[in-house]
């Protein structure tokens, strides 16, 4: 996959940059405006990731020009401005997501993952995915551990998919509400919280290598060797 980032905050972009590389990913990076512009018009990338404050041109102006020329590919928004009228300026410009600054490299790339689910350019074609001992058939709806089926409900069998498809990677109370439901509700609702513990439940509590990690503050991750 192939990233263009523009960004001219040089910290921000070595970080950006050396964390896309070791996920295997291919980025380029430009520090302003108008030759990221001329970039993005000029050759393919799978998604831009556009800071909004650039040298010579801003970042919302860059959207409107390559939407304008009929470009669709993917855009994240990287910003330090975020109220609801920036996040809403941003996805009107044509982006297809916004994060806040400062971020952590984990959410951008659940987020980049996210993109590239809903272009169905999935990291595996492979219905089937496992970590462990443990398996699912995505297409079968099924779930095994150490060869033993696990029968769960259609919202649990969901939000294992998910953390399946990010494992190895916290994931964020909001993120699970956005890609699992779909639906905005009260954010300080306990039913991510309860839906984690019923999945537990079925998943870890009768092996001893747990697989279903909070970490503090964060949210979850699904990983074997943690």
């Amino acid at each position: 996959m192939k990233i263009l980032l523009i960004e001219d905050e040089i910290s921000t972009a070595e970080f950006i940059v050396d964390g896309l590389k070791k996920e295997n990913f291919a980025v380029f990076h430009i520090p302003n405006g108008l030759d990221g512009l001329f970039e993005a018009c000029n050759n393919y990338y799978d998604i831009f990731i556009i800071d909004v404050m650039l040298p010579d041109i801003d970042g919302i102006t860059i959207i409107k020009k390559i939407r304008e020329k009929n470009i669709q590919t993917p855009v994240i928004i990287l910003s330090a401005k975020n109220s609801t009228e920036d996040i809403v300026s941003g996805l009107r410009a044509g982006s297809d997501d916004y994060i806040s600054k400062p971020f952590s490299f984990i959410e951008l790339l659940a987020r980049i993952k996210g993109i590239l689910r809903r272009m169905n350019l999935n990291f595996s074609t492979s219905t089937i995915l496992s970590e462990g001992n443990l398996k699912i058939d995505c297409l079968k709806k099924k779930v095994f551990r150490d060869n033993k089926e696990i029968i769960l409900q259609a919202k649990e069998f969901s939000l294992l998919e998910y953390l399946l498809k990010n494992k190895g990677i916290v994931v964020t109370k909001q993120m699970i509400i956005d890609n699992v439901w779909n639906f905005d509700f009260d954010p300080e609702t306990n039913i991510v919280e309860a839906k984690i513990s019923k999945l537990r439940n079925k998943i870890d509590k009768n092996f001893k290598n747990k697989l279903i990690h909070t970490i503090k503050g964060l949210g979850y991750i699904l990983e074997d060797k943690f």
